[in-house]
Formats: C-alpha cells, structure tokens, sequence
C-alpha cells in the first residue's frame, strides 16, 4: 500500500513573527494605519508562501491592538498595502474602535483596582501576624 503525501504550498510561519515581518515590509502595518477591507487578498498576492491561519491570527492580533483601534478610533481613511487610499472608516467603525477601547480601559482599571485592594489586604495580614508573634511569642531570655 502506498501512501501519497500531499504538499501544500503554504508554509506554516508564526503568527507573532509574520506580524513583525508584515510591520518591516509595510507601512501601513508598521503605523498601524486603518486597514483596506480585504487587504488579506493582497498579503496573499504578495507573499503566497504564508499559510491562511496564520496570517488570520497575525491580522486578528493587529487589528485588536491598542495602537490599531486608536488609529481607527480618529481615522477616516482606510489604506492598501501601498499606502493609497481604499475607502473610508466609517462612524460605525470609529464607534466600534471606541467602545472596544472603552471596554478594555475600564477592565484594565477594575484590575489594577483588584490588585492593589489584594496587596492592601496582605499587607494588613502580615501586619496582624506581626502583632500577634510579639503578643504570643515567646520572649528572648
């Protein structure tokens, strides 16, 4: 019985490294310029080695980043890959670019709020530890 292997001609890359070689080879990822909608179609033009999953996670990874909504939050153009214009950002996606932020901003601070409340009530902890060893503990002699 034979077996027949079927090559694909995508190569399987890492998303976090086919990000930073998109931002070296592009400026429209490098300055996190509001996107073309299907700008996929032109990576794959332009770089058809790369596998479809990984350029999938390395754009979601882009397009939620903090830099990428701020930029779409007071774009108005949205760019190709060559920097020419490719359409205009919409209200709707200035809005949805803002509440994301909104969002993670408002539990990055119930975080930080959650931390400092578990570092306070450590800190009272040890602090009550403390007064009960010079209480209970024994006394040098």
């Amino acid at each position: 019985m034979t077996t027949v292997e079927v090559s694909t001609p995508e190569k399987s890359t890492d998303p976090r490294a086919l990000l930073k070689e998109l931002q070296a080879r592009f400026d429209v990822f490098r300055n996190f310029s509001p996107l073309a909608i299907g700008i996929d179609k032109q990576l794959f033009e332009q770089m058809p080695e790369v596998s479809r999953k990984s350029l999938r996670v390395a754009m979601r990874s882009h397009t939620i980043s903090t830099r990428y909504l701020k930029e779409m939050e007071k774009g108005t153009v949205r760019l190709n890959l060559d920097g020419t214009p490719a359409g205009e950002v919409t209200d709707e996606n200035r809005q949805h670019a803002a509440d994301q932020l909104r969002e993670r901003f408002k539990k990055q601070a119930e975080q930080r709020k959650a931390a400092e409340a578990a570092a306070r009530a450590e800190e009272r902890r040890t602090e009550k530890l403390n007064q009960l060893t010079e209480k209970f503990g024994r006394k040098a002699r």
